[in-house]
């Protein structure tokens, strides 16, 4: 970050301390500054419009991220640590704030098939590989190709034969704070060998800060239909027409108000897990996704993508145990609204679009946040 933007931080954060207003407290980069399996590691400060936000190479965590509430106040509106020894040793929550892949969700039983082989993954969430396996792109330091105020450059190749999936897989991940308050993350990605690859983003949010639970918070869904799916969350082939169910957020309301109902689906995911499929999906265009508020702040975030499907991830195992850098994680502390393909597409017949990458293609993806202050209450 510039010394004229540090300036300016400083300036505004005096100012807030007068008006009794929460300051942004930016996280010391030394906490970051470690070699981690001969590449360095380090932590960068973005800035841009409300909008400031600390990255690691580490997994491209989000670290931190401040937005100002309704009046002014600032607060982190992200579950992370403040030190990357508590992200190397972590035993609670692994994908705090990181791009996860090659293929992001789950891959029923560990396999799939490609051109006729087939292929074993580790399995790291019971039967099933989870968001790219042991390693994945959460657990690699990317390189960082470039950096401004408000942007940062990174890449990263995950080798042929890493987790068990074929291919040298290239990613580039651009992370960009626009002027309109906007986190915007494009990547690129293009392979040796057919492969699959759907990446997305893991960032946990509370927009009241670490501490408490979001079943105060407001949701809303832009799709009319979820996947149904069995007792390892892995798609059943059926779809739910989210009317009159507890998965119906077609207009905001609390999360907290069916998250506990008995309702099969809900069971087998503690809570909500589920992906929904975006309308107008179809489209290559990036499109309005979903909408997270919080009544008392009137912080808002809305996401928006190109790609056909929105995990949902209510914090279900959140147990309490992990000190964040300002708060507990506590159980069902946080939200995920991850963009991406629907679960286990490669394994699923009625999946029409597969994560499959192959030589002489490219993949890309866009997905924005963005932050807002609701200007009355929703």
């Amino acid at each position: 970050m510039s010394m004229k933007k540090l300036w300016i931080l400083a300036a505004c954060a005096m100012l807030l301390v007068g008006c009794g207003k929460k300051q942004v407290q930016l996280i010391d980069a030394a906490n970051f500054n470690k070699e981690v399996d001969g590449k360095q590691v380090s932590l960068y400060t973005m800035h841009n419009g409300d909008v400031t936000m600390q990255v690691t190479n580490y997994g491209g965590r989000v670290v931190a991220l401040w937005t100002p509430d309704k009046r002014g106040s600032f607060e982190d509106i992200t579950l992370g640590y403040d030190h990357i020894d508590k992200y190397l040793n972590n035993t609670g929550e692994r994908y705090l704030g990181a791009v996860v892949g090659r293929c992001a969700n789950r891959i029923a039983n560990g396999t799939f098939t490609l051109n006729d082989t087939v292929y074993q993954l580790p399995k790291n969430d019971g039967n099933n590989t989870l968001h790219g396996g042991v390693i994945g792109t959460d657990r690699m330091v990317w390189d960082v190709m470039e950096t401004t105020d408000s942007t940062l450059v990174m890449h990263v190749l995950l080798p042929d034969g890493q987790d068990g999936f074929p291919g040298n897989l290239d990613i580039t991940m651009t992370y960009t704070l626009t002027s309109q308050n906007e986190f915007r993350i494009d990547y690129v990605a293009t392979t040796d060998k057919p492969t699959l690859c759907n990446l997305s983003n893991h960032t946990f949010f509370n927009l009241r800060g670490e501490g408490g639970n979001i079943l105060k918070h407001q949701l809303k869904i832009n799709s009319k239909w979820a996947l149904s799916v069995d007792s390892t969350l892995i798609p059943d082939g059926k779809f739910i027409s989210v009317k009159k169910t507890p998965f119906d957020f077609l207009e905001l309301h609390n999360i907290g108000d069916s998250i506990n109902a008995k309702n099969e689906q809900l069971v087998m995911g503690h809570g909500y897990d589920h992906n929904w499929i975006i309308s107008g999906s179809q489209s290559d265009a990036v499109k309005y996704c979903a909408t997270l508020y919080e009544p008392r702040s009137r912080r808002m975030v809305e996401v928006y993508s190109d790609q056909m499907g929105i995990q949902f991830y209510s914090g279900n195992f959140f147990d309490g145990k992990s000190q964040g850098k300002w708060g507990k994680h506590v159980y069902r502390g946080a939200v995920a609204l991850e963009t991406q393909n629907f679960p286990d597409a490669i394994n699923q017949e009625n999946f029409s679009i597969k994560p499959v990458l192959n030589p002489g293609e490219t993949y890309t993806q866009t997905c924005i946040y963005k932050f807002s202050v609701a200007s009355s209450k929703q």
